[in-house]
């Protein structure tokens, strides 16, 4: 099993002091996460993208270029690039970039993204989002794997034997497809051989293990080799301490905030009590053991080989967040990456770089 560390760059106020940082001060904690992150030995860092408060993570491509300066060995994740919004031309230019800067350790994860607020800001409809999504990534794809394209897309201007540089240095990156709450990922995952990332961090496990399994079956619809179906899944929250007392103890005062914050909204919250977000969500809170088997019985229902922990203190001190990610990687990482195989795929460059353009 594979894990990554994902930060959405949100800078609302601490959930349990109620303090904000500014706005260079999180971007300093976001680049410190993940320089984290590498010396602790996860095998990814994801930046995600949002375009709306209170998240400043509207360019992850500038966000993880610096990131990619400072690091050797860890992979780089977006989670998710929301190809919805974008112009694909624009976002494969940026990212073929990164591609070349960080050596050829980028990985995508893609998606239509959430909220109103960005919809809004892009002129982007709920009738026209999965469209846009859809057609962007073909164009996305063709642009890394194609020298000169023609087509006539319906959310943006004809093209006719455009060629967009620089070329990739992988070829072609890998591309994941985020799937939250609808069949349309899952659906275009499945139809192009790529891997499923699900979001798996707002209900009970079952939605979510219903479009996973979905997945799976257009998968073999659509021709591929059972075998080759990849899933990765986030989790919902993340604290271990040597004891489940300890853990419960250190983490209630943030599910305590949150669940305010969540009130304060005006939004119903899915997981009322500690005790039952701590069982039926997918947040990993307890003994490093109690993990360990929370995620194999979520594995027998995704069949994921790649996991995402949140790379933010989120309320917790910083001193406690750093320890709780040090006993992830001594005591449950290693049990996991005995017991849970890795992706069918090499976690490395898709193909070496190329001797030229």
């Amino acid at each position: 099993m594979r894990f990554l560390a994902l930060t959405l760059i949100a800078n609302a106020p601490d959930p349990v002091t109620g303090e904000r940082v500014s706005t260079a001060e999180r971007f300093r904690e976001v680049v410190d996460s993940a320089l984290e992150a590498e010396q602790l030995g996860f095998d990814g860092f994801a930046v995600g993208e949002r375009h709306e408060w209170p998240f400043l993570s509207s360019s992850p491509p500038v966000v993880l270029s610096h990131i990619a300066a400072l690091t050797s060995r860890i992979r780089l994740f977006t989670g998710v690039t929301t190809l919805s919004l974008l112009d694909p031309v624009r976002a494969y230019e940026d990212y073929a970039t990164l591609d070349h800067l960080s050596g050829g350790r980028l990985e995508l994860i893609i998606g239509k993204g959430n909220g109103t607020a960005q919809r809004e800001l892009f002129h982007v409809t709920p009738e026209d989002q999965w469209e846009r999504n859809a057609e962007g990534y073909e164009l996305f794809r063709r642009f890394w794997r194609e020298e000169k394209v023609t087509a006539s897309p319906r959310f943006r201007p004809e093209l006719v034997d455009a060629q967009v540089w620089p070329r990739p240095r992988q070829r072609p990156v890998r591309v994941w497809h985020g799937s939250a709450t609808s069949r349309e990922s899952a659906d275009l995952a499945a139809r192009h051989g790529d891997p499923l990332f699900s979001a798996n961090v707002t209900h009970p496990i079952e939605p979510y293990a219903g479009l996973v399994r979905h997945y799976r079956e257009r998968w073999e619809h659509y021709g591929h080799d059972p075998a080759l179906a990849v899933v990765g899944a986030g989790t919902a929250g993340y604290y271990a301490a040597r004891t489940s007392q300890e853990a419960l103890a250190t983490y209630r005062p943030v599910f305590a905030s949150r669940l305010a914050f969540q009130r304060q909204l005006g939004l119903e919250p899915v997981f009322p009590t500690l005790e039952d977000f701590v069982e039926r969500s997918s947040a990993l809170v307890g003994s490093p053991q109690q993990i360990v088997e929370k995620v194999h019985r979520y594995h027998e229902a995704f069949g994921h080989t790649v996991l995402h922990l949140t790379a933010d203190a989120s309320g917790l001190p910083q001193k406690e967040h750093r320890a709780s990610l040090e006993l992830f990687q001594s005591d449950v990482a290693p049990v996991l990456r005995r017991e849970i195989p890795d992706p069918p795929f090499a976690w490395g460059p898709a193909s070496p770089a190329p001797t030229d353009d």
